[in-house]
């Protein structure tokens, strides 16, 4: 299930601009041939489902396989000499890490970057992989806003360079020459795509952008572009229920900081936005959509299973938002950016049960079992059936006890057999506790 959490009429607004078309134009000369002019593919499954066409702009087939190295290399590549002897610091769950650690190696400028220690080890891999003898790691706390803090502080002790990595105008810039490719795609009609709906005209190539936020650099950047180009063009934002930053401080009217993180979808896990970017997101951005989790997951296994694509959970974010927006994309040219494909392959079990909680098709019991024979067998054939599986079951026999607890993980072919479900198991006279998704007993289990 997805909710809207900010969304703002625009009607003959006239918009202030921060970023000028100059700035994220003289990025792109910048970045030419340090980073890829990502493909735009048409989605053919989505585009029939959604009766629209839905673009993917594919930046997770960047060198370090996310959008981050845009900004991080134009703010780089801008420093003076003196700027450059000093080193540079970073702070990042990963994607902004190997953009400032590639930078750094191209641009021969060393780097101390600090990562929190959830960080996938694949992410940490790739950061030494692209920084080589230039960038140091150091792995500090449990989120991103954990290892902001301790960057800023090393950068002070040290009179380094911080390299921020949102809330910096050359960031932004960086990031948005992201639109500026897609505006040139899709006017110049260079693209792998299929034709459903005829919508373009050269003034609005695109209707609508749907954009991961997570410090808010990403979104500032592109909606400064499309919005000079067109205002008319909606942009709209999508966050994890669990790090929502921007949708709180969009409602507050003010950057809000979040007592706790929900950290799947790492990349965007950010306790508050930046201050740039939210004025330049309340300005410029016309929704923000808030996504649970569990869809986001069930996403990413359909990319998967359907276009091939390994998306990170940012990514599949703006997959997610297309249900949400329903009949106001239908017949419109809409473009979901892919924001980055580093995803650790250890992480998918973690995946596949968020996604299968999320659509209530499997759940958790504590099961009191009598201690006789034939317990099992009744509670299968009688209360499972043959359509619902048994994926967990821990048992142990208590000596001097009538009962003894299971702890039981069952799995249905669809979420309207819960409910029949509990009724059997009621009707079997069981003692039984239903463990629900998220609190403290389930995440001890699970």
């Amino acid at each position: 299930m997805s909710v809207s959490s900010y969304s703002q009429a625009k009607l003959d607004k006239k918009y202030h601009f921060r970023i000028s078309l100059q700035a994220i134009n003289s990025a792109s000369k910048l970045l030419d041939g340090v980073c890829e002019k990502t493909s735009l593919r048409h989605i053919s499954r989505l585009s029939d489902e959604f009766r629209a066409n839905i673009f993917f702009k594919r930046e997770d087939l960047q060198p370090v396989r996310s959008f981050k190295i845009r900004g991080a290399y134009n703010l780089m590549a801008s420093l003076s000499e003196e700027e450059k002897s000093r080193g540079i610091v970073a702070a990042s769950a990963g994607n902004h890490a190997q953009g400032v650690a590639l930078s750094c190696s191209k641009l021969g400028i060393y780097g101390v970057i600090f990562m929190p220690t959830t960080a996938p080890k694949q992410k940490i891999d790739k950061v030494k992989k692209f920084g080589g003898l230039f960038i140091r790691i150091e792995l500090i706390g449990k989120t991103v806003d954990d290892a902001l803090k301790a960057a800023q502080e090393y950068c002070n002790n040290e009179n380094a360079v911080f390299v921020h990595p949102f809330d910096d105008e050359r960031i932004i810039a960086g990031q948005g020459t992201m639109a500026a490719e897609i505006w040139d795609q899709l006017v110049s009609g260079q693209l792998d795509r299929i034709h459903s709906f005829e919508t373009q005209n050269a003034d609005k190539p695109v209707d609508i952008v749907i954009v991961p936020i997570g410090g808010g650099g990403m979104i500032a950047g592109i909606a400064s572009y499309f919005k000079q180009k067109n205002p008319t063009i909606r942009i709209i934002g999508v966050e994890p229920a669990g790090a929502n930053a921007m949708a709180v401080s969009l409602q507050a009217g003010s950057v809000q900081r979040l007592n706790t993180v929900d950290t799947f979808c790492d990349g965007v896990a950010l306790k508050s936005p930046g201050n740039i970017t939210f004025e330049i997101v309340r300005e410029l951005v016309d929704e923000v959509i808030v996504i649970e989790e569990g869809q986001v997951a069930k996403d990413m296994i359909e990319l998967y299973q359907n276009e091939g694509v390994i998306a990170e959970s940012s990514s599949a974010l703006t997959v997610s938002a297309l249900s949400h927006l329903g009949e106001e994309i239908r017949g419109k040219n809409v473009v979901c950016i892919m924001s980055g494909g580093n995803n650790d392959i250890a992480r998918y079990p973690e995946v596949v049960e968020r996604s299968l909680i999320w659509q209530g098709l499997k759940h958790y019991f504590i099961v009191e079992f009598a201690q006789k024979p034939g317990q099992l067998k009744t509670f299968l054939e009688s209360v499972l059936g043959e359509h619902v599986d048994i994926v967990r079951f821990e048992y142990m026999k208590k000596n001097n006890k009538e009962t003894g607890p299971a702890f039981v993980g069952v799995e249905l072919q669809s979420a309207e057999e819960y409910q029949p479900l509990l009724h059997r198991m009621r009707e079997s006279g069981l003692s039984y506790r239903s463990i629900e998704a998220g609190s403290d007993l389930h995440q001890f289990l699970v």
